[in-house]
């Protein structure tokens, strides 16, 4: 019963927590949203604890050096000290940045890296730990406080005195001027966070390359988009809800659609190289390789560039971009020094498999049907001014704010259902990747992927024996481990 009596200590009515909610919806909710945060929290919280325990085991798990061993075994790599070949030489001369000497057996090097990478995961997982504390703590105390609507009374208020704006006739400019304020506030008490992970954690085990004026740099680039591009959104968003009567959702969704397409086509050529160079990949026998490669899978690939993610850090990636006959591919420069050319074209066979298995397609048609079941069901909760007086949004005279009733209903009674759906499509993401490893495999480059994602995994000190629990419920990709003996299975059936 003292539960059910939560309720936010500032609300519109009076600014002292007096205003009244006697619906089954109106009593339960705000209490359950604490539950739920604490649930969560907990959960994960323990998942943590798990993986913290994980990162604290010193012996080399058993499974990956049996599985690395076939692997160095299988590539006649395995105690041989033979001298290189001229291409594996060449190869070899071509790294600056990485750590790997491609012509020893993996196994031992991945052994001498396993203390460092359990320290680097122990790092960043009590990291976690301290800042999910945290994080907690701030969303309960929010919502405690009033924190919503406090910071909309305060922004209206301004906006009306220094503006002329009030809530009734320009409610969506009071609703930019609301999110331009919680912005700012989450940024700055997320900076911290931030500035710790990127300048202790990366730069101690040896990541980071990020100078603090890059890095303030970034931050500033980064708000400025968001108020250029997401300021603009979300005015559409609310004016369309706003005009869309009974059937708003449909149009919100076929919005939103045509927004996505625009920020996948704007995102790569625009906002990335703000951030970031891209040049060509040099004319030679690589860049060849990877054309003839596209044009075998009839992959329309138009351009290919090398990306200077070294100058923030020295873990490595490639992606691809780009829509109907115009692809790209994109390749860090530090993946270019970390793995032979022969474990980039694996390690691109596996890419450009997810689009040929049509797993792009897929997760944007997902994410499209995401959005449509939840602006649909924001439709049925969206005039249940219960739910609204439950987070202090009491003012019976005041009209609740669109922003208000979205951010309310995605942080209520969305939230479970985008917890479970999350964990979902992780599991999905999962699936996929072990289809774009097989795809790999059939176009004869399973070895060489395995190779290249030992390689990738020692230079990026990932985890070598991560809790069952926590890796399937964080993990978009599979464990290491269990991608290498899955292709290691494939190997043994064509033998």
């Amino acid at each position: 019963d003292e539960l059910l009596k939560l309720k936010p200590l500032y609300t519109q009515v009076s600014g002292q927590g007096e205003g009244d909610n006697t619906s089954l919806l109106g009593q339960y909710v705000f209490p359950a949203t604490i539950i739920f945060t604490m649930v969560v929290f907990l959960f994960e919280f323990y998942l943590d604890l798990r993986q913290r325990r994980s990162y604290k085991v010193t012996k080399f798990p058993s499974e990956l050096a049996k599985t690395v061993g076939s692997i160095d075994a299988d590539t006649g790599k395995a105690g041989s000290s033979a001298a290189p070949s001229g291409d594996e030489s060449k190869s070899k001369s071509k790294k600056k940045g990485g750590e790997i000497d491609t012509h020893k057996p993996l196994l031992p090097q991945l052994e001498t890296k396993f203390t460092k990478a359990q320290g680097y995961g122990l790092d960043k997982v009590n990291f976690s730990l301290v800042s999910q504390i945290y994080g907690t703590f701030e969303a309960v105390a929010f919502l405690l406080l009033g924190f919503f609507p406090y910071c909309w009374d305060k922004s209206a208020s301004w906006a009306e005195s220094t503006f002329g704006w009030t809530e009734t006739g320009d409610e969506i400019k009071v609703a930019l001027v609301f999110l331009g304020l919680t912005t700012i506030i989450g940024t700055i008490t997320g900076l911290p966070f931030e500035i710790y992970s990127t300048f202790q954690i990366e730069r101690k085990h040896g990541f980071n390359k990020q100078t603090a004026g890059l890095f303030i740099t970034d931050k500033v680039k980064s708000l400025v988009l968001t108020a250029v591009i997401g300021g603009p959104f979300i005015a559409l968003l609310l004016k369309i809800i706003q005009w869309g009567g009974e059937h708003f959702y449909l149009y919100v969704w076929a919005f939103t659609f045509f927004f996505s397409v625009f920020m996948m086509t704007i995102v790569p050529v625009v906002i990335m190289p703000m951030f970031n160079k891209y040049e060509p990949l040099k004319d030679g026998s690589l860049k060849t390789r990877i054309y003839e490669l596209a044009n075998k899978l009839k992959y329309p690939l138009t351009k290919l560039f090398v990306m200077d993610g070294s100058k923030r850090s020295s873990h490595s990636n490639a992606f691809m971009f780009g829509f109907g006959k115009n692809k790209r591919i994109v390749l860090f420069d530090t993946l270019l020094e970390q793995v032979h050319d022969d474990e980039i074209l694996a390690i691109l066979g596996h890419e450009l498999g997810h689009w040929k298995l049509g797993h792009t397609l897929s997760n944007f048609a997902i994410t499209q049907m995401y959005m449509g079941a939840a602006f649909y069901c924001f439709s049925r909760c969206y005039a249940s001014h219960d739910l609204y007086r439950a987070f202090g949004f009491d003012g019976e005279e005041r009209p609740i704010p669109t922003i208000i009733a979205l951010l309310l209903f995605f942080m209520t009674l969305w939230a479970p259902v985008d917890k479970v759906l999350s964990f979902l499509l992780t599991i999905f993401s999962r699936i996929n990747e072990f289809g774009a490893d097989r795809f790999s495999h059939g176009l004869g480059m399973s070895k060489k992927l395995q190779s290249g994602l030992v390689k990738i995994s020692l230079e990026n000190l990932g985890a070598m024996c991560p809790d069952p629990l926590y890796s399937t419920y964080h993990y978009s990709h599979p464990p290491l481990v269990e991608r290498l003996n899955a292709m290691i299975e494939l190997d043994k059936k064509e033998m």
